[in-house]
């Protein structure tokens, strides 16, 4: 699991746009390097009192890029593995399924989401800025617009971030703020 080439910052005076995706990118960067070069016993591992465990967590962000960008910003219904669960009796299986899968599954399966959303983002970009609107209405009739969907994956990344953090810690020891510049 790793983010090579990525911002380890959005830029000090980009755009509205560059700073959002800047910010995105720094914060799955971030993200990627505390959850990443674990085995299966690393990823499983939570910090008491939390059952959050790493490998939850990564899913659980597939999860939500596929959520985000693939059925909210392009109202496209979510492929596999998601589309054979049945969330209303497991409402959170990305969680604890987790656990069955291998960390090369795992990682894999976060990898291709945030490429699927980057797809997806560049793809409306192309048709116009971030004040777009979804075509996914909330419980309310709302859309969203793009600004407001990155700005949900941005502040869900910078929790999760600090989950991992934490968690990561307690595994092996490591800490940090930012990965280590390649």
């Amino acid at each position: 699991m790793t983010e090579h080439d990525l911002p380890h910052e959005a830029p000090i005076a980009g755009t509205e746009l560059e700073t959002m995706l800047g910010s995105l990118e720094r914060q799955r960067a971030i993200f990627a390097w505390k959850c990443g070069g674990l085995d299966s016993v690393g990823l499983q591992a939570s910090h008491p009192p939390s059952k959050l465990s790493l490998g939850g967590l990564v899913k659980h962000l597939a999860l939500v890029e596929d959520e985000y960008f693939t059925r909210r910003l392009l109202g496209r219904e979510l492929g596999a593995p998601w589309d054979a669960v049945d969330w209303d009796a497991d409402p959170d299986w990305e969680w604890h399924s987790a656990a069955e899968d291998s960390p090369e599954e795992l990682y894999a399966l976060w990898q291709e989401a945030t490429d699927r959303s980057r797809t997806a983002v560049a793809a409306v970009l192309d048709r116009g800025g971030l004040d777009q609107l979804a075509p996914y209405k909330n419980g309310n009739g709302e859309s969203p617009s793009l600004r407001r969907i990155m700005i949900d994956l941005i502040e869900e990344y910078a929790r999760h971030a600090g989950h991992a953090d934490l968690i990561r810690e307690s595994v092996d020891g490591l800490t940090g703020e930012d990965p280590p510049r390649s």
